[in-house]
């Protein structure tokens, strides 16, 4: 979704701004219940917000909204990010409510515009990632994440690879699946998260983790998708994923090769980030001093 941008990290150690990782965590918890905690259960349904990210998707637009299970969500929402080919006057045509980006802002910054807008203005207790070019992961996976959401797990991920074989035969790539796969197996021995996949673009978050991890410090582009999983690893954040399925086959929109060259060296980077801050060597924004 959209094009890569430059990543706009500021990664400068002022500590003294930065929320404590023990705070953030406590934030977490406060709102969002942990798993197995009676006490701490939703009274209620959670409030379910799906937000459709969409840049020069016109034509795929209204496949997304109509893959999206409305029995399982309670809103929908199109964040536009400075699209010119009239995706957002096609949103309005189905009846959504469009918020534009005037400046395109990537697909991170897209993203942490939808978080905080279905957050504060929308009332979300959990917000579902949407991609507008036709929804490529397949919306009907928040059905599989219900039981997570009632237990009050704070992020919860869509994989392709939970059941072996369906990414290949949905028609990804061989180039794609094995660089996936070797960079979720890196990311999971230095991360420790019981995840499978960490390049999905299907994710559910909680309000908690949206008000609560820094997600400013990240950069606006594709790499934001991955450092807010080492947040989450950093802050100790609990990660749940369920199987999704990925449509290879029909029309949608993809990075280029060039920029998921770029995308794995900065994965590199920023788990090198967070193993230096793990061992109190080099803290940030993005991974504060405990």
């Amino acid at each position: 979704m959209g094009p890569g941008d430059e990543h706009g990290q500021h990664l400068a150690a002022d500590d003294a701004s930065v929320t404590s990782t023990g705070a953030t965590v406590a934030a977490i918890d406060s709102q969002v219940a942990a798993p197995g905690t009676p006490a701490a259960a939703p009274q209620r349904p959670p409030r379910v917000v799906a937000v459709i990210l969409a840049y020069n998707v016109a034509g795929l637009l209204e496949k997304a909204l109509l893959k999206i299970p409305r029995l399982l969500v309670d809103d929908i929402f199109v964040m536009d990010d400075g699209s010119t080919d009239g995706t957002g006057d096609v949103g309005r045509g189905l009846g959504l409510t469009v918020y534009r980006n005037e400046k395109n802002l990537g697909y991170g910054g897209n993203l942490r515009e939808g978080l905080r807008r279905a957050v504060n203005d929308h009332g979300a207790d959990y917000v579902v990632e949407i991609h507008g070019d036709g929804a490529q992961f397949n919306p009907e996976a928040i059905a599989a994440a219900v039981p997570l959401m009632l237990r009050g797990v704070p992020f919860i991920m869509g994989s392709r690879f939970v059941e072996p074989g369906r990414a290949r035969a949905n028609g990804m790539s061989l180039v794609r699946f094995l660089a996936n796969k070797g960079l979720s197996l890196l990311s999971r021995r230095v991360l420790g998260l019981p995840l499978t996949e960490f390049h999905s673009g299907f994710r559910l978050y909680s309000r908690g983790l949206v008000q609560s991890l820094p997600l400013h410090a990240n950069a606006d582009d594709h790499l934001f998708s991955f450092q807010i999983l080492a947040q989450a690893a950093y802050f100790q954040v609990d990660v749940r994923e369920v199987p999704v399925e990925a449509d290879y086959l029909s029309e949608h929109t993809s990075i280029s090769l060039r920029e998921a060259v770029i995308y794995s060296f900065d994965n590199l980077i920023c788990l090198s980030r967070y193993a230096l801050a793990r061992a109190g060597l080099l803290h940030s924004e993005q991974f504060p001093r405990r």
